[in-house]
C-alpha cells in the first residue's frame, strides 16, 4: 500500500509539530497546478481532518463550509498561498494546537462562523491554535457557544482589523486586544455582556486614538445601575465608535428595561440615583461599624482585667518563659501586701512586725521595694507574680483607690490563669464593712474564698496573728 493513500484519524495529540512522530507520513492530496479557488460547501462532507499534505499548488481560497468536520487535527501542509480559509457551519468542537502549521503564515481570512468552539477556546491560554496566523486580517468566531476566553489567546495576530465574536456566551471580556494595532472593528453583538471593565475600556481608548475604531454591543444584556456607572459614564467620553447604538437597551436598577441611544441622560440619571444610594450605603456602613466597635468595647470592658493582666505580665515574665514548674518556682517574697495609703502605719509598724520581724515572712510593700524608673502598672504585677501571697487589707480607703483596685484585680487575675485557681489572694479586713459597701468582684470572692478580720481586743488579736502567719505560710 502507497504511504501516500493512508488516512489517519484522531492520530494528534501533541501539542507542537515537532512532537508528531516521523514514520506517520502526512496523506498527499494532488491539487491541479494553477487551482487558485476550492469550494466544497455543502458537500455533505463528514470526518474529522487528519494530517495532510497538498501537492504543489496556488491554492488561495479554500471553501468548506456547511458540512461536518467536527474535528480539525492536522497539521495541513503546503497551504502557503492561501489567504482565505472558510469553515463556517461545521459542528466543529475541536481544532488541535497545530493544525495550523506554519505554512498558513499568509493566510488572511478565516471564517469559523456557527461552530462549536466554545468547548475547546477557553482552554487555550497559550494562544497556540492561533499562534502561526500572523497575517490574520479578519477573524470570525460568532455563533460558537463561546463563554470566554484567555487573555493572550490572539497574542499573535497583531494585523487583524476585523474580530466578529458576535453571537456568543460572554459575559465580559478578557482578552487582551491592545496590541493588535490595526483592529478597526470589534463585534460582540448578542452575547450577555453586562459591563465592560476599566482595563478593557482603557484598551478600547488606546486603538481609537491611533485609527477609527468601532465597538458592536448590541443586544446585550447591558446593566445601567451604581456598578455600572463608569461604564456608562466611558460611553459618553470615549472616542471609541459605539456601532447601533441607536439599539442599545439596558436594565436599570429596578429592573425596567430603557433604550441606552443617548448615554449621557442615563449617566445622569445615574449619578443622581447613586449619590441617594451611597449616602444610604455610607450611613449602613458607619451603622454597621459603631455596632462592632459597641461589640467590642462590651468585650474589652468585660474582659479589661484579663486583659491587661495579660498586658502587664507579659512585660514582666522572665525569658525562660517559666520553664520551671509551679512547685520549682522560687518566689522572692512570701507575701505582696495591697492597702491604701492612709493605712500605711498599720502596715509599716505592726504588720511589718509581726509578719516579717516576727515570723521571718518576706513581705513586698509598695513604698519600699517597687523598682524605681517602672511604670506602676508593672511594678505592681511583678510584685504579685514574684510572691507567693497577695494580701489584701480591705477598708474604706482601699476600695476608693484606684491602684488598690487595680492591685486587687489583676492579684485576682494571677490566681486564675497563672496559678490554676490557686488561693492567691488572702482578705484581710482592717475596718467593719457592710456587704453593700463592697463592689461585686469583691463581694464573689468573699462567698467563694475564706477571709479574716481584724479584731479589737487581746485575746482575738493574737488568734488573728496566728491564722495569718498560717494562711501566707
Amino acid at each position: 500500500m502507497d504511504p501516500s493513500d493512508v488516512t489517519y484519524l484522531n492520530a494528534f495529540d501533541e501539542s507542537n509539530e515537532r512532537d508528531i512522530p516521523d514514520f506517520l507520513s502526512p496523506a498527499t492530496v494532488p491539487i491541479p497546478n494553477n487551482l487558485k479557488h476550492v469550494n466544497y460547501s455543502s458537500g455533505s462532507l463528514r470526518m474529522d481532518v487528519p494530517k495532510l499534505k497538498l501537492s504543489g499548488n496556488k491554492l488561495e481560497t479554500i471553501d468548506f463550509s456547511n458540512n461536518i468536520l467536527y474535528a480539525l487535527n492536522g497539521p495541513i501542509y503546503n497551504v502557503k498561498n492561501v489567504k482565505v480559509l472558510n469553515v463556517s457551519t461545521n459542528f466543529c468542537s475541536n481544532i488541535s494546537k497545530f493544525f495550523f502549521s506554519s505554512d498558513f503564515k499568509n493566510l488572511e481570512h478565516l471564517n469559523f462562523h456557527n461552530n462549536l468552539l466554545g468547548i475547546v477556546l477557553p482552554d487555550d491560554n497559550e494562544g497556540k491554535i492561533l499562534n502561526n496566523l500572523e497575517s490574520l486580517i479578519e477573524l470570525v468566531l460568532s455563533k460558537n457557544r463561546i463563554p470566554n476566553l484567555p487573555e493572550n489567546i490572539f497574542k499573535s495576530q497583531r494585523n487583524l482589523q476585523k474580530l466578529d465574536l458576535s453571537e456568543n456566551m460572554f459575559t465580559d471580556i478578557t482578552f487582551r486586544v491592545s496590541h493588535m494595532t490595526h483592529l478597526k472593528e470589534l463585534d460582540l453583538r448578542g452575547n450577555r455582556i453586562t459591563i465592560i471593565s476599566d482595563p478593557f475600556t482603557s484598551q478600547f481608548d488606546s486603538l481609537a486614538t491611533k485609527h477609527n475604531f468601532s465597538v458592536d454591543l448590541n443586544k446585550n444584556l447591558l446593566e445601567c445601575n451604581c456598578i455600572s456607572i463608569k461604564f456608562i459614564e466611558w460611553m459618553t467620553t470615549t472616542n471609541v465608535r459605539l456601532k447601533n447604538i441607536k439599539k442599545y437597551k439596558c436594565m436599570l436598577w429596578n429592573r425596567t428595561i430603557v433604550a441606552l441611544h443617548s448615554p449621557k441622560e442615563t449617566y445622569n440619571l445615574l449619578r443622581k440615583h447613586c449619590a441617594s444610594y451611597e449616602n444610604l450605603e455610607l450611613a449602613l456602613v458607619l451603622g454597621v461599624l459603631l455596632f462592632i466597635i459597641l461589640i467590642m468595647g462590651s468585650l474589652m470592658y468585660r474582659y479589661r482585667w484579663k486583659l491587661r493582666y495579660l498586658y502587664y505580665i507579659v512585660k514582666v515574665k522572665y525569658s525562660s518563659l517559666h520553664s520551671e514548674t509551679e512547685e520549682e518556682y522560687s518566689y522572692m517574697y512570701g507575701a505582696f501586701v495591697s492597702y491604701a495609703d492612709e493605712d500605711r502605719i498599720f502596715v509599716h509598724n505592726t504588720l511589718l512586725q509581726k509578719l516579717e520581724v516576727e515570723n521571718g515572712i518576706q513581705l513586698c510593700l509598695h513604698k519600699r521595694n517597687f523598682l524605681p524608673g517602672n511604670d506602676i502598672a508593672t511594678n505592681i504585677t511583678s510584685a504579685i507574680h514574684n510572691s507567693r501571697r497577695t494580701l489584701v487589707i480591705m477598708s474604706h480607703n482601699f476600695l476608693k483607690s484606684y491602684w488598690c483596685m487595680f492591685e486587687y484585680n489583676m492579684a485576682r487575675m494571677e490566681s486564675i490563669y497563672e496559678r490554676r485557681n490557686e488561693n492567691v489572694v488572702f482578705l484581710m479586713f482592717y475596718e467593719q464593712m457592710s456587704p453593700r459597701d463592697l463592689p461585686l468582684n469583691v463581694l464573689e470572692m468573699i462567698q467563694s474564698k475564706s477571709y479574716i478580720e481584724y479584731p479589737n481586743d487581746e485575746y482575738g488579736d493574737t488568734v488573728f496573728w496566728d491564722q495569718l502567719v498560717n494562711a501566707l505560710t
